[in-house]
């Protein structure tokens, strides 16, 4: 992982004026006429609620469970639930979109990622101040697309023999990105070996660390150790908690990865920045390039996604919450013909065979 800062990318040659004048005041008519705003209302706050209570009782059923099975079942209930209330309304928090004041969204990201184990400082930092960005295509610009030796994933990083087998396998790496958040880019990034330490995005201070570390520890009590505690009175081997724990999260990653990941790898342009770093192509233009959406006909799935699948539409507008995209993916894909800009609405069978 590379410590130094990243030159800042220059988009300025490219004209984008008008393309950003209606981008921006479309909406806003959209929007005004109902007297609505940018950020979750009640029925969505509602619903994230409604979430959280059902985590919290899967929770609690777990721990009451005398085989491993149903102890297995209700544990992953709880960590699948976990995991979509995250998507539900951490992904919107961590862009100061759910409540209306930054604090209560920095203080409920950090509640309901908890459970998780990720820490969400350092994810919000990789993912609004690196990914946004530059989406999965500028070499070296986003910090989750590092070369990493197991998964080649653009065309500039080295090739290994084994790599040939990628396409066999990913399944294994798909199902590792939360543990690898919660346990490898985390610490990486809090002990200054990134380059967020040369960006100076890390929670390196006294109150840093110990809200950190406070963190970590109160997950692994909550998630690892108080099942471990609760069932050894049952009769369940400890190994087998841990066995859980560490299958769930992975399971769960599997999950959100086959429906999400697709968004950014649909016939995608991949950039090394030149030396100058000045772009010579627009801000805009650089979304839609690794960027798609992809639409179902079943309003319960997008529902379910909470508008993620519209990965095009929330990069370009990530200042609104998400009970917005489906109305705003109308927007792009009209204004996208007319500035002819590579606009994709795909449904999933077509994102799985790109």
């Amino acid at each position: 992982m590379s410590t130094k800062p990243l030159p800042k990318l220059d988009y300025s040659n490219y004209a984008e004026t008008a393309f950003y004048q209606r981008l921006m005041s479309e909406p806003e008519a959209y929007l005004t006429p109902k007297g609505d705003h940018y950020y979750a209302n009640n029925t969505l706050i509602c619903k994230n609620l409604l979430l959280l209570v059902l985590c919290g009782l899967c929770y609690l059923l777990s721990l009451q469970q005398v085989t491993i099975k149903l102890f297995a079942l209700y544990y992953f209930g709880f960590v699948m639930l976990t995991m979509l209330a995250n998507i539900h309304s951490q992904h919107d928090a961590c862009h100061n979109m759910h409540f209306r004041k930054p604090l209560a969204n920095r203080i409920f990201g950090r509640l309901v990622t908890l459970p998780l184990g990720v820490d969400p400082h350092y994810w919000r930092v990789r993912h609004v101040d690196y990914h946004h960005i530059c989406p999965n295509n500028m070499e070296n610009y986003d910090l989750d697309m590092e070369e990493n030796g197991v998964f080649r994933q653009t065309p500039f990083q080295k090739c290994y023999p084994h790599m040939r087998y990628q396409t066999h396998y990913w399944p294994f790496i798909a199902g590792l990105p939360l543990p690898y958040i919660a346990w490898v880019f985390d610490w990486s990034d809090q002990l200054r070996k990134t380059s967020l330490a040369a960006d100076n995005k890390t929670l390196t201070d006294i109150k840093g660390w110990g809200l950190f570390l406070a963190s970590k520890i109160l997950h692994f009590t909550i998630a690892l150790i108080v099942p471990m505690h609760i069932l050894a009175s049952m009769g369940i081997s400890w190994y087998l908690v841990l066995l859980v724990y560490l299958i769930t999260p992975m399971l769960s990653s599997l999950f959100v990865v086959c429906l999400l990941l697709g968004t950014h790898w649909v016939d995608p342009v991949f950039y090394t920045a030149p030396k100058n770093n000045q772009i010579e192509h627009g801000g805009y233009h650089q979304q839609f390039t690794p960027c798609c959406d992809w639409y179902s006909s079943l309003k319960i799935l997008n529902e379910l996604l909470s508008g993620l699948n519209l990965h095009l539409t929330h990069h370009l507008f990530p200042g609104w919450n998400h009970r917005h995209y489906s109305a705003l993916m109308l927007i792009v894909e009209g204004f996208a013909k007319e500035y002819q800009l590579s606009y994709r609405r795909l449904s999933y069978p077509e994102l799985l065979t790109s």
